[in-house]
């Protein structure tokens, strides 16, 4: 019985969203395309859209050069390590030479 409600419920309730949907389908062919109904907006509310769609170009920008820095951070820091490393080697190695020719 319960079940035999909820079917014919669920059918009035189908039937009204079609009547309603063929009722307006004439009024949906006629919308643009692009998507604007021909409503303008304030001056002041297209002024406030273009300040935070600046804001967030500003805010990429400084991520991606946050990034690029931090790169190069990482290359410098590998090179200095690189290079230590190498003066070290050098210097043990001028210290042992010094060493055999005082002892030799």
């Amino acid at each position: 019985m319960i079940q035999l409600i909820a079917l014919i419920i669920f059918v009035i309730s189908l039937g009204g969203v079609i009547f309603i949907f063929a009722r307006k389908i004439p009024a949906l062919l006629k919308l643009p395309q692009t998507g604007s109904v021909g409503i303008r907006e304030h001056k002041y509310i297209l002024h406030f859209e273009e300040r935070i769609k600046k804001i967030l170009v500003s805010f990429e920008k400084q991520i991606i050069l946050h990034k690029s820095l931090s790169f190069a951070k990482v290359l410098v820091l590998k090179a200095e390590i690189k290079i230590d490393y190498l003066l070290h080697k050098i210097r043990r190695e001028a210290k042992e030479k010094k060493e055999k020719d005082l002892k030799g």
